[in-house]
């Protein structure tokens, strides 16, 4: 299913000021939804509960209690209502409601915790909530909800609101995402039960309005992205080839306002990419490199250059790999799709910035054709790589791409890869790995990150990880051995971007689940957008 957002304003709507807190609830519980969501903290709750007299009682929850005849403190008597942070309880309508002019159905109280402590107020702690209250949405008949997004806000910060409503759009599109809803001819299996939840509202006053609206467009450009990037990794790899991709990209243009190019055999042998070549030579199925330009800033202004790395499937090459959960190969293009989803969620924004993405894609696979390990090719740069294990394939097609893309004279590049296993023992499956020598760079992928809670954590590049990169008969080898396997995998990407400012994402342990939950994770288009949107 997919789910819609908006937005919807109420000027003088404030419930933070004590002033207008009863006449701006009285607006929002006139309005005909089937469920309107609201955030309390400790403090409301210790005005309804601390004091025996109804006449004493204040705050949020004590007004909302005499518009609602008593259900609050009813809730409260009953255990219904938590202090803990991410608490939730949901009142439903009776009769008595009506009399107060309510509209709404229901009222989902979240409670926000102890806004004291500090760590109740960081964008982690607002995930639990909004988590906790989408979950609640999402299951029943409820069709629609309003989110009062001022009641939510943890912090001063002046871009608190934003950060959390584009947080809850993703959760909410992630929450929603069903695989095959936007291929309806690829049905593989029955359909799954579809959540009645399809249109989720944010509300806000005339303080807020602007960011707002902002944030709700952005985050529905996002999932948009984040939907299309999981579709790509999840669809089997007999439809998602390198033929599929490019096409998909194609398909963009008119739809996002993108330029699309993509090359084919005979281009990728014109420009000299003997290295990827090599991997894409055991398959029957051609690879193609795309490129895709989304041209919102300036004519002349320096682009930000994305680079997906775009194996349809990976069976190892002649260095095989084992057949135990060798299904999941077809993962190792989530690179090449989160550039694709970025790119679309670039053009639906109309970002004002010039964003390129550079996919090459290919199979590979085993044949009478393949590569053999103690082959020796030359890369577009004119370096000549040992290729010591075929499997070690995603660095020899990126490097070529990375070399492609000087021409574009960027601002800076990001490589986004399922590079290596040795990431996933690193790092496990939380954060993505960060290779950077620019320290501008890491610090803006890091808060795009954390913004975005889609994080990283930086590994190192140090000139010595070099040294296991040397061979006897080439410029370099294509692995290092075990050791500090992800780091020489970013090592030997790094002598390829030397013209540029260059950061290499491995999401080898993000970009998917296994399991009873198998399944792409959209990681890391929210970083990604979130990036780009913070850029200068």
């Amino acid at each position: 299913m997919t789910i819609q957002f908006s937005t919807k304003i109420f000027p003088q709507v404030d419930l933070h000021n004590v002033k207008t807190l009863k006449s701006g609830l009285k607006t929002l519980l006139a309005q005909a939804t089937d469920c309107l969501v609201l955030a309390y903290s400790k403090t409301d709750l210790d005005g309804i509960a601390g004091a025996k007299a109804a006449k004493t009682k204040s705050g949020l929850l004590a007004e909302l209690d005499q518009f609602l005849s008593g259900a609050v403190s009813h809730a409260h008597v009953l255990g219904d209502l938590g202090s803990a942070q991410a608490s939730i309880c949901t009142l439903r309508a009776d009769k008595s409601w009506a009399a107060n002019a309510v509209k709404a159905k229901r009222v989902l109280l979240i409670c926000l915790g102890d806004l004291h402590q500090a760590s109740e107020t960081s964008l982690y702690a607002y995930s639990k909530v909004a988590r906790a209250g989408l979950k609640a949405l999402s299951g029943s008949s409820i069709e629609n909800a309003i989110w009062f997004a001022p009641s939510f806000k943890h912090s001063k910060s002046k871009n608190a609101i934003a950060q959390e409503v584009r947080l809850t759009i993703q959760y909410a599109g992630d929450q929603a995402y069903r695989f095959g809803v936007r291929q309806p001819a690829m049905k593989f299996k029955a359909k799954d039960k579809a959540d009645t939840f399809k249109h989720l509202i944010f509300a806000g006053n005339d303080a807020c309005a602007k960011d707002l609206k902002l944030a709700v467009d952005q985050g529905s450009a996002m999932v948009e992205g984040m939907n299309l990037a999981k579709d790509l990794g999840n669809l089997p790899p007999n439809i998602c080839t390198p033929t599929y991709l490019g096409k998909t990209a194609l398909g963009l243009a008119k739809k996002a306002g993108l330029k699309v190019e993509v090359l084919g055999l005979k281009q990728i042998q014109a420009l000299g990419m003997g290295s990827f070549l090599s991997v894409a030579q055991g398959s029957e199925t051609p690879p193609q490199f795309i490129v895709m330009r989304h041209q919102g800033g300036k004519t002349g202004e320096a682009p930000i250059v994305l680079v997906g790395k775009g194996i349809t499937f990976d069976t190892g090459g002649i260095s095989l790999k084992p057949g135990e959960a060798m299904d999941e190969m077809k993962y190792d293009m989530c690179g090449a799709a989160s550039v694709i989803g970025t790119m679309y969620s670039t053009g639906l924004m109309k970002l004002k910035k010039n964003v390129i993405g550079v996919i090459p894609t290919c199979e590979n696979m085993p044949s009478g054709k393949a590569t053999r390990p103690g082959d020796i090719v030359k890369s577009m740069s004119g370096q000549t790589i040992e290729i010591l294990n075929t499997d070690a394939e995603g660095r020899l097609i990126l490097c070529d791409a990375l070399t492609y893309v000087e021409r574009f004279k960027p601002k800076a590049v990001i490589d986004i890869a399922t590079l290596t296993g040795a990431c996933v023992i690193a790092l496990g499956h939380v954060h993505s790995g960060l290779f950077s020598d620019d320290e501008e760079l890491v610090r803006g992928i890091t808060k795009a990150g954390q913004d975005s809670l889609d994080t990283v954590w930086r590994l190192p590049l140090d000139a010595a990880y070099h040294e296991q990169l040397k061979s006897n008969f080439a410029d370099v080898a294509n692995i290092g051995g075990r050791p500090a396997g992800s780091v020489t995998a970013a090592c030997f990407l790094s002598r390829f971007t030397e013209k540029y400012k260059w950061a290499h994402l491995d999401i080898a342990g993000t970009a998917w689940k296994s399991g009873a939950a198998k399944g792409s994770t959209g990681r890391p288009v929210p970083l990604l957008v979130n990036f780009l949107l913070e850029q200068k």
